[in-house]
């Protein structure tokens, strides 16, 4: 007689198919992430790296829990990376572009004629437009204020103007230029996540952007007119950047030529990656041609900065498109500001975005995430009502997970879905993941983005935050315009069918 000691499970097991999510089950993988971040961020001061992936590790559990097996988890993890595969891409070719545009001195001669307009008498509109340039330039808030930021500090102190106002004034530049500049990681990250391309988001971010620039503007003019003093100004660290600045690079408004192609690009609607990959071509081909008498150096195995050589050359391309550029002068501002770029600065970034994605996949694919906004948009009844849900979500995240990118990933991935089914266009999420969860985050003090600014500037958010108008308008000026209609618009067929099949709109 034969024994047959196999165990097959039974078909029933075998076939068991996975459930809809309880709200409350909903909840423990979105409320845990928020606690595990917060905790990591505010008391342990880390990178939201691991906090976010410990978050993903308790949404695999809960989907367990729903019945799903560990390959259709890892299948789903899967595809919330693909979703974001176009802005990796981007980030990617951004990072290199910025470190060959530095060589070239395109960023520095963009920075340099930022600097020329400052005036005494008009501070506060020319803080602005400085830091606008370099945002735009550089593509970081968190640059522009660590180092263009430190320097109007001190202009300011010389000048006896109001510490609050003028960071007011530096958060409007820093955070228009993140806003819009290709080279903004949110700016790429925001329109990945709500399912449209980062040229369309730009160009429908322009409208309501520019009405609180102007308002802006307005506002900090009047200001810094009734408060400026002509007597007595400390110019000097502005003139120390400049003279850095001429004395280090071959200063030339050709160089101005890559980010004007960037632009044309955009107005001409090439898609966003042959686009940047054409300006950082351009400036590849001005290096060697405008700075031949550059300085280039490296960090030796002593860990000292030693000059190479002298002139860039292709060999320097090749370098700074993967490491970055490294800046060595007197002025350790410029340092700080001129040392950037590189395929490998971006890294984190990358790393940070394929992580949410994993968190966001899960929640996505096992309608974890379905529930919860289902709970939150049942009381929605229309398409300025899911954009100001958006901004709601977003400013809770920010205040809830401090950490900017978070407002936008998980907030994106939340309501990409209720957006579609409305046939409101991606391009109006896009659009309120940036006006609420990129400009309000400086105003949360324990945000990543309030510690940072305490840390740079030594202005607390208490001091500043009500100065920050262009922060306060952003998400009030969007939501105002998408009951006017403006930034809440309608899909095409066309478009809905793209948006259905899961392309980008």
């Amino acid at each position: 007689m034969k024994f047959n000691l196999s165990f097959k499970p039974s078909q029933a097991t075998d076939e068991r198919e996975p459930r809809m999510p309880h709200f409350w089950e909903a909840m423990v993988s979105f409320l845990s992430l928020i606690v595990i971040m917060s905790i990591g961020i505010v008391i342990f001061e880390v990178d939201p790296h691991i906090p976010m992936f410990i978050g993903v590790i308790i949404a695999a559990l809960v989907s367990l829990r729903l019945g799903y097996k560990w390959s259709q988890i890892e299948d789903m993890m899967i595809k919330g990376i693909s979703r974001a595969m176009q802005a990796i891409l981007i980030l990617s070719i951004v990072g290199m572009m910025i470190g060959v545009w530095l060589l070239s001195g395109t960023i520095p001669t963009m920075i340099y004629y930022g600097l020329k307009l400052l005036s005494p008498s008009v501070f506060l509109i020319a803080t602005i437009l400085i830091c606008s340039i370099t945002s735009l330039a550089t593509g970081t808030s968190w640059g522009t204020m660590g180092t263009m930021g430190v320097a109007l500090i001190g202009i300011a102190q010389g000048m006896d103007m109001p510490i609050g106002p003028t960071v007011g004034a530096i958060l409007a530049g820093a955070y228009f230029g993140d806003k819009l500049s290709p080279l903004s990681d949110t700016t790429n990250l925001a329109p990945a996540m709500a399912g449209t391309d980062v040229f369309t988001h730009v160009k429908y971010m322009f409208s309501s952007t520019i009405v609180c620039y102007v308002i802006s503007l307005i506002f900090f003019g009047v200001y810094g007119f009734m408060h400026a003093s002509s007597n007595d100004v400390d110019t000097s660290q502005a003139a120390a950047l400049m003279d850095g600045l001429q004395s280090t690079f071959n200063i030339n408004p050709i160089l101005l030529l890559p980010p004007v192609v960037v632009i044309l690009a955009i107005a001409l609607k090439v898609p966003a990656i042959p686009g940047i990959t054409l300006g950082a071509i351009v400036g590849a081909v001005l290096a060697p041609i405008f700075q031949s008498e550059l300085g280039i150096f490296a960090v030796n195995d002593a860990g000292e900065t030693v000059m190479t050589h002298v002139g860039a050359n292709f060999g320097d391309i090749l370098d700074v498109a993967r490491n970055g550029y490294l800046c060595n002068t007197d002025i350790p501002a410029l340092n700080e500001l001129l040392s950037s770029g590189g395929l490998m600065n971006m890294a984190s970034s990358i790393l940070m975005t394929l992580i949410a994605m994993m968190f966001g996949g899960i929640m996505e694919f096992t309608h974890q995430l379905e529930v919860i906004v289902n709970k939150i948009t049942g009381f929605v009844k229309s398409g300025p009502g899911l954009i100001a849900a958006t901004e709601a979500t977003c400013v809770v995240s920010n205040a809830t997970m401090p950490e900017q990118y978070i407002s936008i990933l998980v907030p994106g991935r939340m309501y990409a879905e209720s957006f579609r089914k409305a046939g409101i266009h991606p391009k109006s999420l896009s659009n309120a993941l940036e006006a609420a969860g990129t400009v309000t985050s400086p105003l949360i003090p324990w945000n990543t983005c309030g510690l940072y600014i305490l840390a740079t500037l030594g202005v607390s958010a208490g001091v500043y935050a009500p100065w920050a108008v262009f922060n306060y308008l952003m998400p009030i000026v969007s939501l105002v315009m998408a009951f006017l209609g403006i930034t809440c618009t309608k899909m095409t067929p066309e478009e809905q069918k793209k948006a259905d099949a899961g392309e980008l709109v």
